[in-house]
């Protein structure tokens, strides 16, 4: 098969869309398909097409206001079409609903192309960080109308697939999530990653990974701190990543660590050389670093849905609070913090769910996913699990 993806996320730019889509990628790759991207432009890039990747369309493109590491590609229509003319996939996908998104869902249909998406980021739930909660039911009907366009819309769980469906989103189906247990795992905690940030071996150290930015629930976070700092005064924040609030955190916990963007082997090392992570945000669709913290042992607290609610089990793998009880939240963040025994007990556990969590069913139902789309038939009923 012949597969075009097109984003406006991918490595070697850092987050959970980016690491997801390469993984895609490869594991696509690795079962014989051929495949294109198209993606915004940027300097770092090398003239070479990504690993794995035939070839690229780069488009020109803008950096999101307030978000200089995001960067929007044009809608480069006749770009687009040219370039699909030259080398005609049997599917397009198409991961964000950009201008170059939309440019692609319209080009591909006029190609007569089969087309389907992945639905990556709740865009609707971040208006009230942003702009007001005025803008949700504008936002959510222009994704709806987006993603109707397309042959399937595939999402990372079935709570969310459903709630997609209940808003009148068409085709949607599940396309969950996996973990690297070899790359996550507990064994590689490290003393001397401890000690190079400043964390005694008896220190305990409360790691949050995340993209720095309004949506993902800080003041909560902060105040989970401070409660737990409260209690076990021997202990380190460590914050994990950039974005437009880490100057701005700097300023509120200037006690903690800030260790920006890091590969994804030192990432591995962080999770594994700390003792809890709490992961307040209520705006997930996902959220790839539950499932990393699970893999690396670590004890997770977070709200119950999205991975959270998926994959970890109250009380036996991780701990979760209902969604919006943030004083729950911090009560069970100062329960973890005091009893090391049961972070023990938890982190083991954690490590042996992840076992389940391969990539490769992932992969093969993505496969047949796109294979049913290109023939006609619902890709929905064929990554319903």
């Amino acid at each position: 098969m012949k597969l075009c993806l097109v984003t406006e996320t991918y490595p070697p730019e850092i987050n959970g869309v980016a690491m997801t889509l390469a993984t895609w990628v490869e594991g696509l790759s690795k079962r014989g398909h051929r495949i294109w991207l198209v993606r915004p432009n940027r300097a770092e890039l090398s003239p070479t097409p990504a690993e794995f990747c035939e070839g690229e369309c780069r488009v020109p493109g803008f950096h999101a206001p307030g978000y200089p590491q995001i960067k929007i590609g044009f809608p480069m229509r006749g770009r687009l079409r040219r370039f699909w003319q030259l080398n005609r996939p049997d599917v397009v996908h198409v991961t964000t609903e950009g201008p170059l998104g939309l440019a692609a869902v319209s080009v591909a249909r006029s190609l007569g192309l089969p087309c389907t998406s992945t639905f990556h980021t709740n865009f609707h739930e971040y208006g009230e960080h942003y702009a007001g909660r005025w803008l949700t039911r504008p936002a959510l009907g222009y994704l709806r109308w987006f993603h109707n366009r397309c042959a399937a819309t595939l999402a990372p769980t079935e709570e969310l697939a459903g709630q997609l469906a209940a808003e009148g989103f068409t085709g949607t189906g599940v396309l969950g999530r996996g973990v690297d247990t070899e790359r996550f795992a507990p064994q590689k905690r490290s003393d001397i990653w401890r000690r190079n940030h400043g964390i005694a071996p008896e220190t305990l150290a409360v790691l949050h990974v995340s993209r720095l930015a309004k949506e993902k629930n800080y003041p909560l976070l902060l105040e989970t701190w401070r409660a737990i700092h409260n209690a076990v005064p021997q202990s380190r924040l460590v914050i994990v990543s950039d974005g437009p609030l880490r100057r701005k955190l700097e300023q509120q916990v200037p006690e903690a660590v800030f260790t920006g963007f890091i590969s994804r082997e030192e990432l591995a090392v962080a999770y594994a050389s700390c003792d809890l992570f709490p992961y307040p945000s209520e705006t997930e669709t996902f959220g790839n670093v539950v499932t990393e913290g699970l893999a690396s042992g670590l004890p997770v607290l977070a709200y119950d849905y999205a991975a959270a609610g998926k994959y970890i089990r109250n009380g036996e793998n991780g701990a979760t609070v209902r969604k919006g009880e943030a004083k729950a939240f911090v009560d069970t963040a100062i329960g973890l913090a005091t009893h090391p025994n049961l972070r023990q007990r938890l982190g083991g556990a954690a490590r042996e769910s992840a076992h389940t969590l391969s990539w490769s069913p992932i992969i093969q139902r993505f496969e047949q996913a796109l294979i049913f789309a290109q023939t006609g038939r619902p890709a929905a009923a064929t990554v319903s699990s």
